[in-house]
């Protein structure tokens, strides 16, 4: 959380300034009511730094991320060696999740302060956030990327020389295709696979009422008892629906009893 910086007087007691009374408000929690009181501070010493850290820190933690991000600019632009403005302007990167950035000020932060502890715990956490993001996004790319119909051009000849009718084979390779790119883009979007076996069901002779398109084998790998109680199933389930062919989706990570 963000602290605002706190004074000390010296000398009699007298009253409370506005931002000593900002900052009282600021650590009760109430970031609406310090915030304000630093604005009334700022309009009576306008080229104060302390006072727009102070409030940058309060609308960081009422989540008014550009108005922080304008009092941080404005810190830096009175002080600029004063490495609190870049801590500031850091944390309020983070929270808009520009991490790159938030990583630059932090930086900046260390060099005028290399002493810093708070500092250094954020530079390691954002550069190990930033690797993350980057590993996310070439993930990603690589999902959204894959050609499956190019990945299967040597099932696609092995079955155009298998098969004599080409309507037959084509429509197979269609299937296998479609079924795939589902498969992907539900990686894609959730970061799992279902375990499921896909039919392709003939149109005549299938009994749509009876036999689904899809089976669910989430259990199918628990033991090898089971792996060959499912085998068995699909292979009925096949012959009795007339399938044209079968299409078996599975995470690597479940497959212990291979057949």
């Amino acid at each position: 959380m963000a602290e605002a910086e706190v004074g000390s007087g010296e000398g009699k007691p007298q009253e409370m300034s506005l931002k000593d009374k900002g900052n009282e408000f600021f650590k009760a929690g109430n970031y609406l009511k310090a915030a304000a009181l630093y604005t009334q501070a700022i309009k009576q010493d306008p080229s104060n730094p302390t006072l727009y850290s102070n409030r940058a820190a309060a609308f960081l933690n009422l989540v008014k991320l550009n108005k922080a991000l304008a009092d941080a600019e404005t810190t830096i632009t009175l002080k600029p060696q004063w490495e609190k403005g870049y801590f500031r302007k850091g944390c309020i990167l983070e929270a808009m999740e520009r991490y790159d950035d938030a990583l630059a000020a932090f930086q900046i932060a260390l060099q005028y302060n290399p002493q810093s502890a708070e500092v250094s715990r954020k530079i390691k956490r954002l550069s190990q956030l930033a690797k993350d993001k980057k590993r996310a996004q070439e993930v990603q790319n690589l999902r959204s990327n894959v050609d499956i119909a190019k990945c299967l051009e040597t099932l696609k000849s092995e079955m155009s020389e298998k098969y004599k009718s080409e309507d037959s084979w084509k429509e197979m390779f269609s299937f296998l295709v479609e079924t795939m790119e589902t498969a992907v883009k539900s990686w894609h979007e959730t970061s799992k696979v279902d375990p499921r076996v896909y039919f392709l069901l003939d149109k005549e002779k299938s009994q749509a009422d009876k036999y689904a398109p899809v089976v669910n084998i989430d259990k199918a790998f628990e033991s090898p008892h089971t792996h060959s109680s499912c085998c068995s199933f699909l292979r009925q389930y096949a012959e009795d629906s007339f399938s044209r062919a079968a299409c078996l989706v599975a995470p690597k990570s479940i497959i212990a009893y291979p057949q």
